[in-house]
């Protein structure tokens, strides 16, 4: 079975979904599901910390748990939030952890502070920096979402551009392999022919790296996102000879 291996629910600040619809949608579509809510230290949302109770969030969804849905947590990788996500992540058992990237020099690149004053160039050099710097040393089993920036980048193209940035996005790839974790495969932005085709010669890169492995994620916050572009995804992965695949108790699992 296909996991969608990036869902929000309630217990993520920036989603209100219900893990029953969530996991209804899944089952209309012949998906397993693993949920992973935000936790991004000390970061707020119109007065929401993107935060949880590990043991409240554990408790609710542990009759869920089983063969058809695991219970992880994507957490924010920065300099500054280190320790914090590493106790976050020590207090509940979870089956997988997402590594990403959500804000570079404490802005959240989601908005446009971060971009006042920044070509595209001087943005998207300190985004791949600094997802190399933690990429290195972050405890997480997939690094998440390389095409983050794009969603909200100001620039007239702000695809991720692999020609000019090969040397950065190399060194992340670099170091995912050589630490044995994997990268995800996020369908957020499949809606766009080009920004598929732009992620290709990453992956394309990261198979001739030595990476073979990828999980697959709509990173839905709604139900009706539940399993997006997930046959576009799949044969993406195949043409790249590449396998999707899932966790289960921090151990990857072949699908």
């Amino acid at each position: 079975m296909i996991f969608d291996s990036h869902v929000h629910t309630k217990f993520s600040a920036d989603s209100g979904m219900l893990a029953v619809d969530a996991l209804d949608k899944a089952k209309s579509l012949d998906l397993g599901v693993v949920f992973t809510e935000h936790f991004d230290y000390g970061l707020e949302l119109y007065g929401k910390k993107f935060a949880f109770d590990p043991a409240a969030y554990m408790s609710e969804y542990k009759n869920l748990r089983g063969d058809k849905v695991r219970l992880g947590v994507e957490v924010g990788l920065r300099k500054s939030a280190r320790a914090a996500n590493t106790d976050f992540i020590t207090q509940a058992d979870f089956d997988f952890v997402i590594g990403s990237i959500h804000l570079v020099d404490d802005y959240d690149i989601y908005y446009p502070d971060f971009y006042v004053g920044k070509d595209k160039e001087t943005a998207y050099r300190k985004y791949f920096q600094q997802m190399a710097e933690e990429a290195a040393v972050a405890d997480y089993d997939a690094l998440g979402h390389i095409d983050y920036i794009c969603r909200a980048a100001p620039y007239d193209n702000n695809e991720i551009d692999y020609p000019t940035f090969s040397a950065q996005i190399d060194n992340v790839l670099k170091i995912v392999v050589e630490r044995e974790k994997i990268l995800e495969l996020n369908t957020r932005r499949f809606y766009s022919k080009l920004a598929v085709e732009e992620l290709v010669p990453v992956y394309k890169k990261y198979r001739e790296l030595g990476g073979r492995f990828v999980t697959i994620g709509s990173d839905a916050h709604k139900v009706e996102a539940v399993g997006n572009y997930f046959n576009r995804a799949l044969e993406f992965v195949h043409e790249l000879d590449l396998t999707p695949v899932t966790f289960c108790e921090r151990r990857l699992e072949k699908l």
